[in-house]
Parts: C-alpha cells; sequence; structure tokens
C-alpha cells in the first residue's frame, strides 16, 4: 500500500464514522436536542471538508460548482463548534438572530465565489481548478481560515474559563472530569487545527512529498481524535450539567455593590461579620453540604440570604469559591467520620457518599487538598 492509499484510507474511515455519529446524534431521543444537532452539524461539515481527500478527480471536473461550494463548507466548522460547547456549557443556550453573525465568512466566500467562479464556463473552471493553489481566491480562503481558527480558540477558552468559574462558585457538586474531558477535546482540536494551518503554509513551499506526508501524519491524527471523540460521547450521553449563563461571578458584582462604600463601610464590615458567623453556624448545625448537588441558590434560599449578596460573601470576603467552601465541611465530616472508632467498619466509598460527594476521585482530591493525606491513609495514621 503506498502513502496515498493510506491517506485516502484514513480519510474514509474518519468520515464515516464523523457521518455514523451524526446520524446518531441527530436521531438519539434526549433532552439536550440542541446540543446534539449542533455537534452533528459540526461533524457533518468536518466530513465534508476531508471527503476532498479522496473525491474523484473526475466527478470533480463534472460538478465544479459543487466542489467550490464544498471549499466555503470549510468556513462553518469552528462557528458550528462554539455553539455546540455554548450550548452544552449553558442549559438556557438557545440560538438568536445575532448567531446568524457567524455565517458572515461562509456568505462572504460564496458571494466571491459567485462572481468569480460559479459563473464561469467549463474550461475556465477547469483553468481554475489546476492552478487553485496559486489563485488569490485561495489565498483568501486559506487566511479567513486561519483567522477564524485564531478567533474562535481564543473564544472558546473564555467560554470554558467562564464556565469553570461561574460553577466553582455556585455549584457544589464536584463534576470536573467531563470538564477536563472537554477541555482536553477541544485543546486537541485545535491542535489539529493550528497543524493545518502549518500543513497549508508547507502546501505553498513546494514541497510535494512533505506535503503528502504532513497530510498523512495529521489525516492519523484527526482519525484518532475523532475515534476518541465517538467513545467519549458515548461514555458521557448527557455531556455536562448546564449552568445558567445569567448567573454573575462575584467580581462583575461588586462594582454594583461599591458605588457608595465609603458612606456605609464600618456598618458593612459589621454586616458582613454577622452573615459569616451565621453562614458558618447554619452549615454546621444543618449539614446542607450533605446534599450532592447543593447550589448557592439554594443554599441562599435556605439561610435567607439573597444569592448575589451570598455570592461576594463567599466568594470575595471569605475568599473562597462556594465548590470549595462546601468541600470543607464535607472533609471536615469525613475526617469525624474517619475517627471516630465506632463507624471503623465503613468504607471510604460509603463515607464519600455519606458526606455528599458522588464519586472517589473528586473526593480523594479534596481530601487530600485540605489534609495532603489520602483518606486510606489518614485513617491508617490514626
Amino acid at each position: 500500500m503506498d502513502i496515498i492509499s493510506f491517506l485516502t484510507g484514513m480519510a474514509k474511515i474518519s468520515v464515516f464514522v464523523s457521518l455514523l455519529l451524526a446520524f446518531f446524534l441527530l436521531t438519539v431521543k434526549t433532552k439536550n436536542k440542541l446540543a446534539n444537532r449542533l455537534f452533528a452539524f459540526y461533524l457533518i461539515f468536518f466530513a465534508i471538508d476531508n471527503s476532498g481527500i479522496f473525491i474523484d478527480e473526475e466527478f470533480i471536473k463534472s460538478h465544479f460548482n459543487l466542489e467550490f461550494f464544498r471549499w466555503s463548507v470549510c468556513t462553518l466548522i469552528l462557528p458550528a463548534f462554539y455553539l455546540y460547547v455554548l450550548s452544552v456549557c449553558f442549559a438556557d443556550f438557545r440560538l438568536k438572530a445575532k448567531h446568524l453573525l457567524h455565517l458572515i465568512p461562509f456568505i462572504i466566500t460564496n458571494i466571491v465565489f459567485v462572481l468569480r467562479l460559479y459563473l464561469l464556463n467549463t474550461i475556465e473552471k477547469q483553468l481554475f481548478y489546476d492552478q487553485r493553489d496559486q489563485s488569490p481566491e485561495m489565498y483568501i480562503l486559506f487566511l479567513l481560515l486561519g483567522i477564524q481558527t485564531i478567533a474562535y480558540s481564543i473564544g472558546i477558552f473564555v467560554v470554558l474559563k467562564k464556565y469553570k468559574e461561574i460553577y466553582q462558585e455556585n455549584y457544589a457538586n464536584p463534576r470536573t472530569s467531563i470538564f477536563k474531558w472537554l477541555f482536553q477535546i477541544t485543546s486537541a482540536l485545535f491542535v489539529l487545527y493550528y497543524l493545518s494551518i502549518i500543513k497549508n503554509i508547507v502546501r505553498y513551499a513546494d514541497l510535494d512529498f512533505l506535503w503528502i506526508w504532513s497530510n498523512t501524519i495529521l489525516q492519523f491524527l484527526v482519525l484518532t481524535v475523532t475515534c476518541w471523540f465517538v467513545l467519549k460521547a458515548l461514555n458521557y450521553p448527557e455531556l455536562f450539567r448546564g449552568i445558567d449563563s445569567k448567573l454573575q461571578l462575584a467580581r462583575d458584582i461588586l462594582p454594583e455593590q461599591n458605588e457608595n462604600i465609603t458612606e456605609i463601610k464600618s456598618n458593612q464590615n459589621e454586616g458582613i461579620v454577622t452573615q459569616i458567623a451565621t453562614l458558618k453556624d447554619y452549615m454546621k448545625e444543618k449539614e446542607p453540604f450533605l446534599d450532592p448537588s447543593l447550589t448557592i441558590q439554594e443554599l441562599s434560599n435556605q439561610i435567607n440570604i439573597p444569592v448575589r449578596d451570598l455570592s461576594v460573601l463567599i466568594n470575595h470576603h471569605m475568599n473562597q469559591h462556594f465548590f470549595d467552601f462546601v468541600n470543607e465541611y464535607r472533609i471536615q465530616k469525613a475526617m469525624h467520620i474517619l475517627k471516630d472508632p465506632l463507624k471503623r467498619d465503613l468504607t471510604v466509598l460509603e463515607i464519600l457518599y455519606e458526606v455528599g460527594f458522588n464519586s472517589k476521585s473528586s473526593f480523594n482530591t479534596s481530601f487530600k487538598k485540605y489534609t495532603n493525606q489520602t483518606p486510606t491513609a489518614y485513617r491508617n495514621a490514626l
């Protein structure tokens, strides 16, 4: 098998797997239909782009306009993935008219193609296609795709950063493994896209052998990531517990509350001390942290402190994320149980569920963070 056959073989497998997963996402019954559809469209656009590696030249000569349109579809891949990330991070996400702005590169590309390519006769299209790598249209398209890659990579990581911060400030149920997965898969995808930019630069270096090998290596990585994505998607069908995008970070609330702070600073300090004491007493007496799905909104309702004030109180004045604040009480409860000789028969797994955790990995991570020991090592040292 020569390298070209190997390259086209991998591309065919990658396209098949992508379309198969897209079909599954479009037909499976689930609550988060929007996220599934957006990811399905991402996979379809990706498959259309990737199919260019093995499309028969004779087919292209008979359908030049279809091939030109396929090129323009590349501009839809990253917008679809960006909207997908938004939809799985934020439970209240809905497609709105403003999201049509993501279609601008696709529309502009097709307008240019209408004026420059679609209306040419067959001979002119053949001439353009044979010399496409030297055409200004392809230069502009590759430049546009490069700018898209940079812009959307920044945009998506900003979204993930915001998601993580809001989650830590408002939720106590640890779901870091799923966040890490989305972060990892996003990182992997953009590594591929940046490598693709390098590959396109090599394309213009007049080094055909190097271009073929770089394409082959990239295609192997694409196939690997695609299969990884499929396996993870099957293992985590719900992907995320979406959060409310209207939730504010404590640092965003503070400027609104501090406009007249000089006039009430002393009274405010007394009020803060009282609120902190009330909160700590409530956490010790009522133990709301035993609820694995406790949120800052639920705690706010229980303790009768407005959720915005409670967020600022914990995240700013106590200098803790809500996530860490709640877990500290859970760990203290776990330490108390581990010390209790009457509960020596309880396993670590039973204890972690009893104190409000729902996974062994998150319990071990939090326990070690506060004690510098694993739960088992802590118990054995007693």
